[in-house]
């Protein structure tokens, strides 16, 4: 019988990407307490935010690409040090400061960019690692985790974060998360191997099974630009990824602001309703995963991975529509939350597809498209007060819905079956 050592690859990769969702989400509880403190305006705190989305999208492709390189493993070490060490600094961000010249909220906006440099590799190289150790047809339940991860840090950090920020303050939360990173690179580095066949565990029959349906390898060289704009596949998968990123991060951070400030939640109760659409997106992700499979088991390329993905997309736009109007506070979080898990039955597909198309530079491909999917998450805490403030909260999330329509239709414009290599 096979053994099951990739399934524990893929807790090991749980547990780092977990763990970047965590050092993700601690700074939306931590804005409210650092807006009090510092008298920091909304647009400067979504400037805080968008800070470390910038930083981890730039690094999204070139992280990738040291995967491909260098080895994916090795460069999720590095990573994990790198983001845990500035997640610790983020406590004495204003002391870090060289002088007067450089502002208070610069200080903060710089850390938090570094962490999302750190961060940048992370899931590039861990979509690689999937791609390396999953079997073929088990690809989607792999990305999976990618959705799981976001479910699980989501639902949990802000709670833990804003019970620690209540008795210890703001600061002792980071320093708790750049301790976790240290523990958490160790266990990475010891239990993980590059390639299946280096693995002790991995038995002749599991070895068999991960290298089946595969194609041929590629022959080693510089990454096809050419050939990876050439059809319509990469460039409508990019502006998908730029919408759909650009919705989930108004759950990643506007959410608990939204619940305390424009519903009027106490600042616990809505930590605690902040993480409904964590919880929608911890089911979502493996239902998508598993859908996902199963779709192209049954209808192969493309309509496999293109149904699930323009199904739940139209879905989201009609619950975003429905539940910004809804008058009950806990029906429109409702509504909002399973979106919100719609959106990720989406995104399984979308992480599948690096991997469809490229098993030699998936790490640089997943790179390129998760670099569009945030640069939309970039635009989002900045742009979504703006259209509050001017037009209200319901036509902002109106605006989100027109985004996941448009990636139901863009998606009629993949095709993961025209491989890159």
């Amino acid at each position: 019988m096979p053994t099951k050592i990739r399934w524990r690859l893929f807790a090991l990769l749980l547990m780092v990407v977990t763990l970047t969702f965590i050092d993700r989400f601690n700074m939306n509880v931590a804005a409210k307490y650092i807006q009090q403190e510092y008298s920091l305006s909304d647009l400067e705190i979504g400037s805080l935010l968008s800070a470390f989305v910038l930083g981890y999208a730039l690094f999204q492709a070139p992280g990738g690409w040291l995967g491909d390189r260098f080895g994916a493993r090795r460069v999720l070490t590095g990573a994990i040090l790198w983001w845990s060490l500035f997640t610790a600094l983020t406590a004495v961000a204003p002391a870090l400061r060289p002088g007067a010249w450089l502002s208070l909220p610069a200080a903060f906006w710089i850390v938090r960019f570094l962490i999302g440099v750190g961060e940048g590799p992370a899931l590039p190289c861990t979509n690689k690692m999937i791609g390396r150790w999953m079997a073929v047809p088990e690809r989607a339940r792999g990305s999976s985790l990618f959705l799981i991860a976001v479910g699980l840090g989501g639902a949990f950090t802000p709670p833990a974060i804003a019970w620690a920020m209540t008795v210890w303050g703001w600061r002792a939360s980071f320093v708790a998360c750049g301790l976790l990173g240290l523990a958490v690179a160790a266990i990475w580095h010891w239990q993980s191997t590059e390639d299946p066949a280096a693995h002790p565990g991995v038995n002749a029959a599991e070895l068999a099974l991960i290298q089946a349906h595969r194609s041929p390898p590629a022959e080693a060289g510089p990454f096809p630009w050419r050939r990876l704009w050439a059809s319509s596949n990469v460039p409508a998968l990019a502006v998908a990824n730029f919408l759909l990123g650009y919705v989930t991060y108004i759950f990643y951070t506007w959410f608990f602001l939204y619940l305390v400030n424009v519903r009027h939640l106490p600042v616990m109760a809505g930590s605690y309703w902040s993480t409904t659409p964590f919880l929608a997106i911890l089911l979502g992700g493996p239902l998508g995963g598993y859908v996902s499979d199963a779709m192209v088991r049954k209808f192969g390329q493309p309509w496999g991975r293109r149904l699930p993905v323009i199904a739940c997309a139209a879905a989201s736009c009609l619950l975003l529509l429905t539940g910004s109007r809804m008058e009950d506070p806990y029906a429109a979080i409702a509504l909002l939350a399973l979106a919100a898990g719609c959106n990720s039955v989406a995104a399984v597909s979308s992480w599948a597809l690096p991997n469809d198309l490229s098993e030699r530079h998936s790490g640089t491909l997943a790179g390129v498209l998760n670099t569009a999917t945030n640069l939309g998450g970039a635009l989002s805490p900045v742009l979504t007060p703006y259209l509050a403030a001017r037009f209200g909260w319901i036509a902002a999330l109106d605006f989100a819905a027109a985004f996941m329509l448009s990636i139901a239709l863009l998606w009629l414009l993949v095709h993961p079956q025209r491989k890159i290599d």
